[in-house]
């Protein structure tokens, strides 16, 4: 299993700086969003973005689930990383979920249950009240380039949909487990790998290449389910076909994609947690 890189003892470092903000309320979700945001050493947020020079603002990452930034240690691992001078500095916007069967998913289609009935109205969130209100509070650039989505599980299947879709906002999706087993059809004798997953399909039959760039994680144990019997379980199967479908469509492996493949990682927030310094050097290396 991937490891958390050591902490460095040469340089002090102070640490983040961790706030929590309820003020934002969602028309389309029709609820209360409470925002876990991490600022960077050094930048407690106190001057407002209306009083920073565009130079002044820093890259986001913005994260599905949250509500479990205890269990993946996320200050402790931007702390070890900020020691290092492994990464650059950002904000985290952290989006603690609520109805994440419904609200994530892909928002084009729900699955054939009907789970992500919701996920339409979470991107319309996202890109209509998230993003104006973080741009609005917190020190953060306002270009796709620099912002950056990710998540877990069915939080990672949400953040690759919304940054698939939305180029003009995004640059860059992470998904740790993600759940691309998302179907339309259950698994019977009519289902079909090649026609019934989502999110493959919406990759096959959606536009051109975009500035994007995607990090995809698997654990080998991540489950145990093999539906079509080859050896290699669902997760990753689903996982690295998508790939596959992003470099048919002409995403380079080499530039444009990172899989990492952790051995015996499972599909929790240990496993995530001692992955995420991958993801965030990738996406905020140095």
């Amino acid at each position: 299993m991937a490891e958390l890189l050591p902490v460095s003892t040469q340089a002090y470092s102070p640490p983040v700086s961790v706030r929590h903000d309820d003020s934002l309320v969602s028309v389309p979700l029709n609820r209360s969003i409470h925002l876990t945001i991490i600022l960077p050493p050094n930048d407690q947020g106190d001057r407002l973005p209306q009083n920073r020079l565009p130079q002044d603002r820093l890259p986001v990452l913005y994260l599905n689930d949250g509500q479990d930034l205890p269990k993946l240690h996320m200050t402790e691992v931007l702390d070890s990383l900020y020691q290092q001078q492994a990464i650059r500095p950002f904000v985290l916007v952290a989006i603690h979920a609520g109805d994440r069967i419904q609200e994530y998913g892909t928002a084009a289609q729900a699955d054939y249950m009907n789970r992500g009935s919701k996920a339409a109205r979470y991107t319309d969130f996202v890109l209509t009240e998230l993003i104006p209100y973080v741009e609005k509070h917190y020190p953060v650039r306002t270009d796709a380039a620099s912002s950056v989505f990710a998540g877990f599980s069915l939080g990672g299947l949400s953040a690759f949909d919304i940054v698939y879709h939305h180029p003009d906002r995004f640059s860059r999706a992470g998904v740790f487990s993600g759940s691309f087993w998302w179907r339309s059809r259950a698994f019977d004798g009519a289902y079909s790998d090649d026609t019934d997953r989502i999110a493959h399909q919406l990759v096959r039959h959606g536009g051109g290449v975009q500035p994007l760039r995607f990090w995809f994680e698997t654990g080998t144990d991540d489950e145990t389910s093999d539906r079509n019997n080859n050896g290699i379980i669902d997760s990753i199967e689903d996982t690295t076909d998508l790939i596959d479908e992003l470099v048919r469509k002409g995403y380079r492996r080499d530039t444009d994609i990172r899989y990492v493949e952790v051995p015996g990682g499972q599909h929790n927030q240990e496993t995530w947690r001692a992955v995420m310094p991958d993801f965030l050097i990738w996406t905020f290396g140095r």
